[in-house]
């Protein structure tokens, strides 16, 4: 699995599996049939929304309460108008310098969630996010299918393993925060994530940014982001997007003319 991480296209290909999840859910509202978080099940499954009005919370495959009895989140307050602003980091595509700078400029602090792969290829770009007070979060050592883990031993050790890493790379200790691979998840994946301290987040919107050899436009892009943010918004987007690299100005100018603010993940689950 290593080896398949440390793969430019083929990790992309696994993320892409991830957001995935996002138009498997609005499949369920475009076919009228019931609502995917009427029950949260304990099975193993794929995070998925229903996008049932644009600027309002979308509904996930387990409702919030489910989620928080497992300190695990995907939105925030409806009411209030904040935007907490993630980003997948599986390998460096040559544009997170850009992201930070635009971050910067705006005074955005953001969520980063990066595996193994990224740190030891990336070590000076994870110790720019540290130091200018970007959360870097742990989407797990080797990116696995972390729902098929049932051992707690080896749970344990896909976080860990990238704690420490994290800790060598920046003298610091990795925020507990985890995003698990693909979006696949258990309810014993998020018992294992609490018992161990974590806090699991997913969230309530992304949009098809991860195919890096066909980004989306700039129109494409907009057309999904601005129309479908909400109060409470977890944004998910992936930092080897040249779409997401060459926008992010003007989408937070936008975000923000709209009446938006930004909040951390720290803010979120307090």
């Amino acid at each position: 699995m290593y080896a398949v991480i440390k793969g430019r296209r083929l990790l992309g290909a696994v993320a892409c599996c991830l957001a995935l999840a996002v138009p498997v859910g609005v499949a369920f509202a475009a076919a009228g049939a019931p609502s995917p978080a009427a029950a949260a099940n304990a099975a193993n499954t794929n995070w998925g929304l229903s996008f049932q009005e644009n600027g309002k919370t979308p509904v996930g495959n387990a409702s919030a309460e489910f989620l928080k009895q497992y300190n695990a989140y995907y939105a925030g307050d409806p009411e209030e108008k904040v935007i907490y602003l993630t980003f997948d980091a599986g390998y460096e595509n040559g544009y997170t310098p850009s992201i930070l700078d635009t971050l910067k400029k705006h005074g955005v602090k953001a969520t980063f969630f990066v595996v193994g792969n990224y740190i030891e290829t990336a070590p000076d770009l994870v110790r720019r996010m540290a130091a200018e007070g970007h959360t870097v979060g742990n989407h797990t050592y080797h990116h696995p299918d972390m729902s098929k883990i049932s051992d707690t031993e080896a749970f344990r050790r896909e976080l860990e393993s990238l704690e420490d890493l994290y800790k060598e790379t920046t003298g610091q200790e990795m925020k507990k925060f985890y995003r698990p691979p693909q979006g696949k998840y258990s309810e014993s994946n998020l018992r294992q994530a609490s018992e161990l301290g974590y806090a699991t987040f997913f969230w309530s919107l992304a949009y098809v940014d991860w195919y890096v050899d066909d980004q989306p436009t700039r129109e494409q892009a907009f057309d999904k982001l601005l129309p479908r943010i909400h109060p409470g918004a977890v944004v998910l987007l992936h930092s080897t997007s040249q779409t997401n690299a060459e926008i992010l100005d003007e989408l937070l100018t936008k975000w923000e003319a709209a009446g938006y603010t930004f909040g951390t993940l720290d803010e979120l689950c307090a």
